[in-house]
Formats: structure tokens, sequence, C-alpha cells
């Protein structure tokens, strides 16, 4: 059954008016002189606002136990500065042509792994996380023309979420929410698109199992696991990283899925295992993740104490 649509408010009104305003404003400096604003403020969130700023630290001092309080303040403030120019940059994304979306790209690992997967006509299961700008790469994915699918909570704003389904049609995407994810997955893949999941939130309601993330029981989907073992098809993780340049690395891996019959166990290992290799992105471009995020927060009841969120 479809969720009904939410009525909108004034204050949804004057929200999405003053977002417009500011993105119109943004797109005059152009998409770099954007990303240099959206950076300066995540790092005015981070200081003097401090929002979510013991959050971070924490995390980022649990994740690597080896820095000092110096770097882990540097790495958090460098985290903030990533997240202001991911958001402005996807906001000022509606609108931009195929080609320009293809030239803020500087390099790409494993477009192969897309092209035999469609050929396969099967379907892709595409899944990332937090990190750098993932919204860019559904974006990518459909100027290099494979159809894509992506699985989106829905925004408490109405207005915004239509003006966003609006924009991300128009480049090429279509958005399922993730409450229809279940009705709408299998039809996706008959039609041999890619779905594109992210994978490290822990959204209530959602269909998740435990495993380690730096080494800390943390909820996660398991959705993923379960559409590629119900369908056969493959599954791919997908980093999208900032270059020193200001464009974008598209890093792509296929997950290995190994069937042995056990079900469940099968699903926790492929959980498992893009979990890892999500982990080990992020120790590669730790700056550039979603510490803000309270990636522990749900935990199993037994986790040792030192094993629990910080």
């Amino acid at each position: 059954m479809t969720t009904p649509a939410k009525l909108p408010t004034l204050s949804h009104r004057l929200e999405y008016l003053a977002t417009r305003v500011a993105v119109g404003a943004l797109r005059l400096i152009g998409w770099r002189g954007a990303s240099w604003v959206g950076g300066r403020i995540g790092r005015f969130v981070y200081k003097p606002l401090g929002i979510r700023r013991g959050v971070v630290e924490r995390q980022i001092a649990a994740a690597f136990p080896d820095l000092t309080p110096s770097q882990v303040e540097s790495m958090a403030a460098a985290s903030y500065d990533s997240l202001g120019r991911t958001s402005i940059e996807t906001a000022v994304m509606p609108g931009t042509s195929t080609q320009a979306i293809l030239a803020r790209v500087a390099r790409v690992e494993g477009w192969e792994h897309v092209e035999q997967g469609l050929a396969a006509g099967r379907g892709i299961i595409l899944v990332t996380g937090h990190l750098g700008n993932w919204e860019f790469g559904g974006a990518y994915f459909a100027a290099r023309g494979a159809p894509i699918d992506v699985v989106a909570r829905g925004m408490a704003n109405p207005i915004f979420e239509a003006y966003v389904g609006r924009t991300r049609r128009k480049i090429g995407m279509e958005v399922i929410h993730d409450q229809d994810a279940v009705r709408r997955t299998p039809r996706s893949l008959r039609d041999n698109r890619c779905v594109a999941f992210v994978s490290d939130h822990d959204a209530l309601g959602l269909a998740s199992t435990f495993v380690p993330f730096f080494g800390r029981p943390a909820k996660t989907p398991r959705g993923p696991a379960v559409f590629a073992l119900r369908f056969g098809v493959p599954v791919l993780f997908v980093a999208i990283v900032r270059e020193p340049n200001g464009q974008y690395a598209v890093l792509i891996e296929p997950v290995p899925v190994h069937p042995t019959g056990d079900r469940e166990t099968d699903i926790d290992t492929i959980v498992l295992t893009y979990t890892q290799m999500l982990e080990g992105f992020v120790r590669r471009y730790p700056a550039q993740y979603f510490w803000q995020h309270r990636r522990w927060r749900r935990q199993p009841p037994d986790t040792p104490a030192h094993l629990r969120e910080p």
C-alpha cells in the first residue's frame, strides 16, 4: 500500500522557497565556487557552532584509536568540510548537463563490472555508503547510460521531496522509497536496471543484521543481500570520493556472492562483506565519511561495554 501524501505546511513552503533562492545564487558562482562555499559552511558548523561535534569526534577517536586529540579535531573539521561540499554540490546538480557530469570525474575504476552485469540482463544491485559524494553516483551512472533506481528515505518536506524527485528524473534516475523497495526492486531488476542502496544507516523498520564496523557491532540493512540471493544478480560496491583537484573518482568493486544453501548465513556473509568493503574505503578516505551519523546507535543488548557506542 502506498503511503498517503503529506500535506505541505507554510513552513514547508518557506523552506522550499529559501532553498531554491540559495541554490539559484550558488549556481551563479559555478560548481567549484559553490563547492568551496559548502566547505566553508561545513567548517563553520563544526566551529564555532559545534553541531554534533561531540558525536563526530568520539566516533573518529573510536575508529582510529591511534590518533592524537589534535589529529581527531583535524579529521573532524575535514569531515564537516566534505559534508558541506557534498550537500552544496548535490543541491546545484539539478539541470547539469550529461557532459558536465562526466567532466567532473577524474578517474573510474571497475566500470567493466557494470557493463558485464547489464549484458547478463538480470539487473545489478549497487551498494554504497555515506562516503564522499554518494549522491553524485546515481547521476554519473545515468550519464553513462546505465538505467538506475535509487532507494531512498522519504523527506519531511513534501514539496522539496517532489522537487528532488523531478530533478533526479531529469538526470535519468528513478527514486524508490525505502518502504516500497520490497515491491519495486524485483520489477526494476527484471527490467535490467541498477538498483542502488546506501548500506550504512539503521533506520527503524528496515530488515537489518548486526555486523562489525570498525570492530563495533552496527545495525546494517540486509535488503541488498536478500535481493541478490533471491534473484541471482551481481552486487557491486560503489564509492564516489573527491580527489585533491576537486573532481571525483568513481571506484567500483564486485561483492562476492557464494550461495551455500543456508540462506540466513549467506545473507549475513554478504552484509558483512559489503560492510568490510565500506570500512576499507573509509580507512583510505576517512575525512570524507559522514561521521555526523551515529553509526553505532543501535546495538545488540549483550554488546560488551568497550564495544558500545562511543
